[in-house]
């Protein structure tokens, strides 16, 4: 049980640190919350090369 809950903070911590590169380099922090939620820490490489969005 102890591995769940572990898995779980894991998972919430991607999904914060992802929120947080995304906006500090621009790029759109919900989009990146929602793909740190699905893939986990796997998503943290791909958030760090994201290109800054543009607005108009």
């Amino acid at each position: 049980m102890i591995m769940a809950y572990a898995l779980v903070v894991l998972n919430v911590m991607s999904v914060y640190l992802c929120y947080i590169i995304a906006r500090d380099r621009g790029a759109d922090p919900r989009f990146w919350g929602w793909v740190g939620l699905f893939l986990g820490p796997v998503a943290l490489p791909f958030v760090c090369f994201a290109k800054p969005k543009f607005e108009e």
